[in-house]
């Protein structure tokens, strides 16, 4: 790590120099870059450059491989490689060694997202990292200056794409190894071959080369005096960071900070856009790039106002390049360390490092780099599978629910568990150590460390209390993984840089008392002035409507902007959006002050508005039967009453079967296609003490208990239904749903299913290794799991074998929707605005703002299905969802339906906890259902 002393405070919370720490990981692990680097060490590295050029490929896979003369201003040929398929090249190599490879290529429009392919050499990949390669996209601001509101506040610029011809580096895309990969190829005739995974891309040319090795600080100092360069002087530029002008991600959007009234630009009670970075510049290899336009040739010195209130314990680590390279090899790590408040940081410290500018523009890049931190995070990874592997082998013996009293004698049915737990609990402490040493504190990070290291070394020298202790373990494991989260997350938020001569007095970064105190009681006065609740602009044109959401005040801002930009220019409707709490809906349309449209709807509401002539319907609108063709007919299903429809769907999810690759090869079984493949493979399950999980909802403060996603899917596989006779009554009570009910509740009975898991977190210690969710987890597993990647996929929920032997894989959705009130003042207006909003176009650029936003954990699982295939989903995964989706079906909404989920769950529980026989538990709770519809029935004058 290299030592970074913040200005002004040479010996003052500062990253100390220390030695590198090297990564401990599973030796086992023989598929990693580590050990393919140590199995060709004494390989030599060519200088030759050898060039592949993209047109002449041997081989193609797939469809959609072309040559293209002059793409995109390119002097000369490409070759267009779709999302899919693979495609090969041939290439002599003289001279057998490592080479870095690096490819010339132009993002083609795609669907938004980093461009991701597998490489492999003579059709055998290399190493594991090598089949997960990322090529950026780059990114700006839209509009050239930051836009306002009608009432002053700053608009967030929208981030476009800004596509160009680029040249990177095969490199790691999880950033534990900085310098690009290395490949080693034999001497003759060798195959290179990309495989697509995700987004299209043209390549102009691969080539093999060797990557320059980056100068030390003293060795560039003294090329300076050699070539007699010195510093410049009475040069001062300061650069926004908000003006950034490329990055890598459309995350990386400026943002308003009003923590500090020294921020630039400032305003006490209106938005101003000022800083850039924060909690969404974090990831490893995420980068901003500034232009500087210096004035004359000489020495300068760079500076940056910057916060790092994220990371206690830990620093977050950036690197710096100059016009495409690296300065000198101290840029390469640059540490921030935790502070709340504002700092000015120089380049080097109280002794700031020198940087030769020539006169002209040149191109600064901050990019996120896990710098020292890699290798212990790659130690706590590599201890997390170890220590999850060892649990997985306990649970077997003792289950999950051990006997306190039992001395199960582990230490001898698995003689290498003290020994894993002696190793481990060493790993472990050398992170610690490493980390309190190079932050110099004691915080929670290491803490966290601390606690699994005392119970690894206590369970080694007390392996008979391990039993006892392992709830314990497997939370303290489960912390680990959480560790990893918070530590390999790099945030920092920049103000402004400052390229100037060392003799310029650096503008000051805090705030003086007066501006503190000025800020303060500002905020206090605009508080009774400023409508915080209205989003955007509030200008009325000749026509109107006012539109509630009830998310959070991120989708409304995206989806103000989106009207702003699109459907009021286009509409010459203007749209007051407001941001309400969910429950006030009803309140305000009894007082007819209710909006005219609202969003983010439960699927229960529309029809319960309906029944009381509050919700207007749908149906009457001519081109109804064209926008309602967006959806999957499911979709539509719980909105429709008496003929009419009153809403429209604006997110569809239903569940998938995720299933863990390794766990489920370790104990031999294969993910089930059918219930009955389910019902073979939970012996061997527990026999292993694993266990299938089946979605339950939780009830408590669970008013509107939907029916359970396991039963609803079970009795539509069978041909079931929750309602006959025109909707007047239930449908349980036919012989099929008692059978399926009956089957439901053995899972629990006989099988001992577990009533309430928290399914992701055991999923991810493998004691869970296979079960049922909303197709929403993939994003939380995808974000929140890391050291599980690539060991899980999702795929079709079990299904039931029909008597022509097809495999019926039914499932019922959940929904959210936007509905009109029958009190809007402009119908045809609110429909205007209802049709654009669940356009395809519209859900695509809002699902990507969001995604953009929040990152993969705010996918948006939009309803429409042509938007759908357009977010940044992998192809694969994609292909999986929508295989699903054919097989959806919705549940309508019935007068009194409210009480189908509510007392399906009761029968439920009379079963499985009071053991009460299937048939007579459901048949009771069914009087209650129907005479509920009845009385509703009744009460709404409809016929019974």
């Amino acid at each position: 790590m290299w030592a970074f002393y913040p200005s002004g405070q040479p010996n003052n919370g500062r990253a100390q120099a220390m030695g590198g720490f090297k990564a401990i990981t599973d030796s086992d692990d023989k598929d990693g870059y580590t050990e393919y680097l140590k199995s060709y060490s004494s390989d030599d590295r060519p200088s030759k450059v050898i060039r592949i050029e993209g047109e002449n490929f041997t081989d193609t896979v797939g469809e959609g491989f072309e040559v293209a003369d002059h793409p995109e201003g390119l002097d000369g040929k490409a070759v267009i490689t779709p999302d899919t398929g693979s495609i090969s090249w041939k290439v002599p190599v003289d001279t057998a060694g490592l080479y870095n490879l690096r490819i010339h290529y132009y993002p083609l429009e795609g669907k938004s997202s980093a461009i991701e392919r597998k490489f492999a050499i003579n059709d055998e990949l290399p190493f594991t990292g090598a089949e997960d390669l990322l090529f950026d996209r780059l990114w700006g601001n839209r509009d050239a200056g930051i836009k306002r509101d009608d009432r002053g506040n700053d608009l967030r610029p929208r981030q476009v794409e800004k596509p160009m011809w680029q040249l990177k580096p095969f490199m790691d895309s999880e950033g534990y190894y900085e310098d690009p990969y290395l490949f080693h190829f034999d001497q003759g005739m060798q195959k290179l071959t990309l495989t697509a995974s995700r987004e299209p891309m043209a390549i102009d040319y691969i080539e093999l080369y060797q990557e320059k090795t980056v100068k030390s600080y003293e060795e560039v100092k003294k090329d300076y005096e050699a070539e007699g360069l010195k510093p410049v002087v009475n040069q001062n530029l300061m650069i926004q960071a908000e003006d950034a002008a490329l990055k890598s991600s459309p995350t990386l959007y400026p943002l308003s900070d009003k923590s500090s009234p020294a921020v630039i630009p400032y305003d006490v009670s209106k938005i101003r856009i000022n800083a850039i970075g924060g909690v969404n510049w974090k990831l490893p290899g995420q980068w901003l790039e500034w232009e500087v336009d210096v004035k004359e040739d000489g020495l300068y010195q760079i500076a940056l106002k910057r916060k790092q209130d994220q990371l206690r314990g830990v620093y977050s680590t950036r690197s710096l390049m100059i016009d495409g390279e690296y300065p000198f090899k101290e840029m390469k790590q640059i540490p921030f360390n935790f502070g709340m408040d504002w700092k000015m940081d120089v380049m080097g410290g109280t002794e700031p490092y020198l940087f030769h500018l020539t006169k002209g523009k040149h191109t600064l890049r901050l990019s996120v780099s896990l710098g020292e931190i890699a290798p212990l995070l790659q130690t706590i990874e590599s201890s997390v599978l170890q220590l999850n592997e060892i649990y997985r082998k306990i649970l077997i013996i003792t289950s999950n629910s051990p006997d306190p009293y039992r001395d199960y004698q582990l230490e001898k049915r698995i003689p290498e568990m003290t020994k894993v737990f002696k190793t481990q609990a060493a790993a472990i402490k050398s992170v610690a150590d490493y980390l309190e040493q190079s932050t110099g504190e004691q915080s929670d990070k290491v803490a966290v460390l601390d606690t699994m290291v005392s119970q690894l070394e206590e369970m080694a020298a007390k392996p008979e209390t391990v039993a006892k202790r392992l709830i314990a373990f497997k939370t303290n494991v489960g912390g680990l993984g959480t560790w990893i989260l918070n530590v390999r997350v790099q945030p920092l938020t920049l103000d402004y840089l400052v390229v100037s001569s060392p003799d310029v007095k650096l503008p000051r970064a805090e705030a003086t008392f007066g501006q503190k105190v000025k800020h303060e009681l500002g905020g206090l006065l605009a508080s009774y002035t400023e409508d915080y609740d209205s989003i955007g602009n509030t200008k009325q044109s000749d026509k109107s409507i006012t539109v509630w959401i009830t998310t959070g005040r991120d989708q409304a801002q995206v989806l103000k902007s989106l009207i702003d930009e699109s459907f009021t220019p286009e509409s010459n409707i203007s749209v007051k959006l407001r941001l309400v709490p969910a429950n006030i809906l009803l309140p305000a349309t009894l007082a007819d002050e209710g909006p005219d449209v609202a969003m983010q709807i439960g699927e229960d509401v529309p029809v319960n508005y309906a029944m009381r002539k509050a919700a207007a319907d749908l149906s009457g609108f001519p081109d109804f039967k064209e926008v309602a063709s967006r959806f999957n007919e499911s979709a539509l299903v719980p909105y429709q009453y008496g003929g009419g429809v009153y809403a429209l769907p604006e997110q569809q999810t239903f569940p998938m079967l995720f299933y863990r690759k390794d766990v489920l090869e370790e104990i031999g079984v294969k993910p089930p296609k059918t219930w009955q493949d389910v019902y073979n493979m939970i012996s061997v399950l527990q026999k292993h003490n694993m266990e299938f999980f089946l979605p339950i909802d939780d009830v408590t403060n669970n008013a509107n208990l939907t029916p359970n996603a396991a039963f609803s899917m079970m009795l539509y596989q069978n041909s079931g239904k929750f309602y006959s006779d025109d909707d007047k009554k239930s449908a349980l009570d036919s012989d099929v749903s008692m059978e399926v009910f009956k089957k439901w509740t053995q899972f629990y009975t006989n099988y001992k299913f577990p009533l309430k898991a928290d399914f992701p977190n055991r999923f991810r210690t493998g004691e869970m290794p296979i079960g049922i969710a909303d197709y929403t987890t993939y994003n939380n597993l995808t974000v929140m799991a890391p050291e599980i990647k690539g060991l899980w996929d999702f795929t079709m929920v079990p299904g039931t074998e029909m008597p022509d032997g097809t495999i019926n894989h039914e499932v019922a959705s959940h929904t959210t929707s936007v509905m009109m009130l029958e009190n809007a003042k402009d119908k045809d207006a609110s429909w205007t605005f209802m049709k654009w909003w669940t356009s395809k176009d519209t859900q695509i650029a809002f699902g990507r703002e969001m995604e953009g936003l929040l990152g993969e954990a705010a996918r948006y699982p939009t309803a429409n299905i042509e938007a759908l295939e357009e977010l940044p989903w992998p192809v694969k995964d994609y292909q999986n969802l929508e295989s699903q989706w054919q097989w959806v079906e919705g549940i309508p909404q019935v007068p009194g339906g409210y009480f189908t989920g509510r007392h399906l769950d009761n029968a439920f529980r009379k079963v499985v906890n009071g053991s009460e026989n299937p048939r007579e538990a459901l048949s009771d709770y069914i009087l209650y259902i129907n005479d509920e519809i009845a009385i509703k029935r009744k009460e709404f004058k409809l016929p019974n």
